[in-house]
């Protein structure tokens, strides 16, 4: 952006030109001669220019920058741009959203969204080095895996290789993390990428989201929620001090209670909700270890049984009720726990099963006939071989900074989310695929399943 003005001095007319240049740290104001007059708006520019301090009367306050301006000795355009679909001057709220997103990298030009993707990168560091310095081992597990029931639809991909079977996308890593706990790391963590098909809203994200993958070995809930607890905490402090952490110890509130009080599991717990600085965290546990099947609340791929899993069917039974599941299984509390903030959930957890008969009975209880069952016989065969009592919670890191940065949706704190109708921003995602890619699929093709390729070469 380039603004110019002219000024008298004495009887004379002094020509300034002045426009603003910005970089990912900010913007700052530049002065020179009428060479400027040309510099296209949000073109590239390459200056040399010498830092000076501005007159007192012309500092900004409401700027990092205000107090300093470069004088321009020369200039270079190394790229013009054509006249920007909006502006950028604004916090861009007011601006249709599928607008924003299909020319996404305009948009996060903008003050407000560079700042958010900059704050983004900081806390995602933070956690590493903080959890890097508890030794906990970032590992990645795959991305292409197998079609398991995890609770939301699934998205697959073909495989070439084996023709008319699937690879579906991680729901999470939750399989994986927990045979690297048979595999002796005790203590891991990934940023992990997660697909779920499901409904988009203003704090769920369509299609993919990020969460903080947590595991440990020879852990209980109480450890589990500590370490949450202090890890949140810190980085509230050292990153956004500008915040206030409204009660700690955080509170715990059982499910039930929850329920009871505030009508909710998701209870804001603010003493003033229109406070953007103040964040109310709380943990909500002893959940229902079983939850009735719901048209609203729909477990994707539990058994044939009324009761499906209320959080995944990995959860720990409550040592107390685990007697329970033989006579009054939708009485039995599972080991779970929900961390919310302002209202949000913002992260979810469990202690998991580590006894293949308490395992076997939850299948049981949902109604996994042995085909549904055989599905998760490669974790079965791992907890054969030894497996630690174990649990973990894994944080979403795109709620987890909307409710932070007090954002009216996740959308706000992703470099390129999905529109709500499950278009990719910019990239017009999903679209068709070739002839060519449907017949090394063996897939159909405008309703007609097409014939394998004849593939060239030495057998």
């Amino acid at each position: 952006m380039s603004s110019r003005h002219g000024s008298r001095q004495k009887g004379i007319i002094v020509r300034s030109f002045f426009l603003d240049l910005r970089d990912r740290t900010g913007i700052i104001q530049c002065v020179g001669g009428a060479e400027l007059k040309d510099v296209p708006t949000e073109g590239v520019l390459k200056v040399k220019a010498l830092i000076k301090e501005r007159p007192e009367r012309m500092i900004n306050p409401h700027v990092t920058t205000g107090s300093i301006e470069l004088e321009i000795l020369a200039h270079e355009i190394l790229s013009r741009s054509e006249t920007i679909p909006f502006p950028i001057d604004t916090d861009g709220y007011e601006i249709d959203e599928e607008l924003r997103l299909r020319h996404r990298y305009i948009d996060l030009r903008r003050t407000r969204m560079t700042h958010n993707m900059l704050m983004r990168s900081k806390v995602l560091l933070w956690l590493r080095n903080y959890l890097s310095a508890l030794q906990f081992v970032e590992i990645e597990t795959p991305i292409l895996t197998k079609s398991t029931p995890e609770g939301a639809r699934d998205f697959v991909v073909p495989s070439r290789l084996q023709q008319g079977k699937w690879y579906a996308l991680p729901q999470s890593p939750q399989q994986y993390k927990q045979m690297l706990m048979v595999a002796g790391f005790e203590r891991y963590f990934q940023v992990a990428r997660c697909f779920r098909d499901e409904d988009p809203r203003a704090d769920r994200a369509y299609g993919e989201f990020t969460q903080l993958d947590i595991e440990m070995s020879f852990v209980s809930q109480e450890d589990l929620l500590r370490l949450t607890e202090d890890m949140f905490t810190s980085l509230v402090r050292e990153l956004f001090p500008e915040k206030t952490i409204s009660a700690s110890p955080w509170p715990r509130l059982s499910h039930a209670l929850a329920q009871e009080k505030y009508q909710t599991d998701k209870p804001d717990l603010r003493k003033d909700p229109k406070n953007p600085d103040e964040l109310a965290f709380c943990w909500v546990i002893d959940y229902p270890l079983f939850t009735t099947q719901s048209k609203e609340d729909y477990f994707h791929g539990s058994g044939s049984a009324n009761l499906a899993p209320s959080h995944h069917m990995f959860t720990a039974p409550h040592p107390d009720d685990v007697t329970l599941l033989d006579t009054a299984p939708a009485k039995v509390r599972g080991l779970q726990h929900d961390l919310v903030l302002n209202g949000f959930e913002v992260g979810g957890g469990s202690i998991r099963i580590h006894d293949p008969v308490i395992q076997q009975k939850v299948f049981d209880i949902i109604g996994f006939s042995k085909e549904d069952s055989a599905q998760f016989g490669y974790l079965m065969q791992a907890f054969s071989y030894g497996v630690p009592p174990h649990g973990g919670i894994a944080p979403g890191i795109d709620r987890f900074l909307m409710a932070l940065l007090g954002e009216p949706s996740v959308r706000e704190v992703i470099a390129f989310p999905m529109t709500s109708g499950g278009t990719t921003a910019v990239m017009d995602a999903p679209s068709m695929i070739s002839l060519q890619q449907s017949e090394e699929l063996g897939l159909l093709h405008n309703g007609k399943k097409t014939e394998k390729i004849e593939q060239k070469g030495n057998s």
